[in-house]
């Protein structure tokens, strides 16, 4: 009778749930990312009530899926981030339908190798885009600059045509036989002045 009676208060004890260890553990800290955070649990926790909860630095998601539930053990995928606390909170209930709740945290030392690269290094979009994008408003376009250069040529082509070739090449000997060129004008001028005329005395008698 007396062992009887010494095991009746044990009873209510294992009514309540509770965490009996983890992997990492709390507190822990790791340099080598595991590939899943496992809970381990006093008794068989329920698949329907239980819940998880994973997060890494600045409250980031960490969980790479669904837990799974093997006995007491519950098991969860483990996405690595950047290196920092990583806090595991579970939430499970009891037989008597009391809900248990805690937390692991434990801290990872380095962090993955694609965090590490896209924090040291800006996007290819972003350096490629910023110079077209500045440079574009001030650049004129190819048809802006043939624009510009068409009435020049076509003045150039007229003074050329005005000027006979002969002295075209003497003016192009330092700018000296300008005189020569504006003589050359001017007796052309008085010469079919004086045709002009001789044709005209003709007609007027």
């Amino acid at each position: 009778m007396a062992l009887g009676v010494s095991l009746l208060p044990a009873t209510p004890a294992f009514a309540h749930n509770s965490l009996t260890g983890s992997n990492p553990a709390d507190g822990a800290r790791v340099a080598a990312a595991p590939a899943r955070i496992e809970l381990r649990f006093l008794a068989k926790p329920d698949p329907g009530t239980t819940k998880i909860t994973l997060v890494g630095p600045d409250n980031v998601p960490a969980a790479g899926g669904a837990p799974s539930f093997t006995g007491s053990r519950v098991s969860v995928p483990f996405r690595p981030g950047k290196a920092g606390l990583y806090i595991v909170g579970y939430q499970v209930a009891s037989s008597d339908g009391h809900p248990v709740r805690g937390e692991v945290r434990f801290t990872l030392t380095t962090g993955t190798p694609a965090e590490s690269a896209s924090a040291a290094a800006p996007g290819p979009s972003a350096t490629a885009g910023a110079p077209a994008e500045s440079a574009s408003p001030g650049a004129p376009g190819p048809s802006a600059s043939a624009t510009a250069k068409a009435p020049s040529a076509s003045v150039a082509t007229a003074a050329t045509s005005a000027v006979p070739a002969s002295d075209v090449r003497q003016a192009g000997d330092g700018g000296r036989a300008w005189p020569w060129v504006l003589g050359a004008v001017l007796a052309a001028a008085a010469l079919a002045a004086a045709l002009l005329l001789r044709r005209r005395r003709p007609a007027g008698g």
